[in-house]
């Protein structure tokens, strides 16, 4: 097996080879130092994490796809990421979106169209079609994503990846709680059911 470290600088190695355009920014540095550290007894003690780009890591842009923020930067971190982050998880960039999550394709004028691994110039879906692209290309084993109108089903269908949209609520939607739009729920793109459920332990 590898180490945290190695896994890490993979994942990068991949990303800079890709021509998938599933991320739309890297934190390399305080990552490595992380993996560096990581304990690896946790349940994903070491494991890279691609964060989907609509969703905020203080001190992350959080532009949410849009050209209309370009130069926003997240005050806070999801509350799902940090519980992620407790679970040994270490978050090393964005995967691309949709507009505001708008769009059932991962395409906006800030970043470009994501590509799906299994066809390049056909679509890895959306809105979490950076992130399906990025785990279904080899790019990282895990990424975040979320679900309003199948904005994690379709990408995962897209991709042949397991992509499930969990019961409202279970993932807590904090610290700065958004009720509207209800149907809105966070979740994983994984390769496996066990990774799902994993997943689901941890930020639930």
């Amino acid at each position: 097996g590898r180490s945290p470290v190695e896994e890490l600088e993979a994942s990068l190695a991949a990303i800079e080879r890709s021509e998938l355009n599933a991320f739309t920014s890297l934190d390399p540095e305080p990552a490595i130092e992380a993996a560096r550290t990581a304990d690896v007894s946790l349940p994903f003690g070491g494991v890279p994490l691609g964060v989907k780009a609509l969703t905020p890591v203080k001190g992350w842009p959080h532009d949410r796809c849009s050209a209309a923020l370009q130069g926003a930067v997240a005050g806070f971190t999801a509350l799902h990421v940090e519980r992620l982050v407790d679970g040994g998880m270490i978050p090393f960039g964005q995967c691309n979106a949709s507009e505001f999550g708008g769009l059932n394709v991962s395409v906006n004028k800030l970043y470009g169209v994501t590509h799906n691994p299994w066809r390049i110039g056909r679509t890895a879906g959306g809105s979490s079609g950076g992130s399906a692209a990025a785990v279904a290309g080899g790019l990282v084993t895990i990424a975040t994503g979320g679900d309003g109108g199948g904005s994690i089903r379709i990408p995962g269908g897209f991709n042949g990846l397991v992509g499930m949209k969990g019961t409202a609520g279970r993932i807590p939607r904090g610290p700065r709680t958004e009720i509207h739009p209800l149907t809105v729920v966070t979740g994983p793109m994984a390769r496996s059911v066990r990774d799902v459920c994993r997943w689901y332990d941890v930020a639930a």
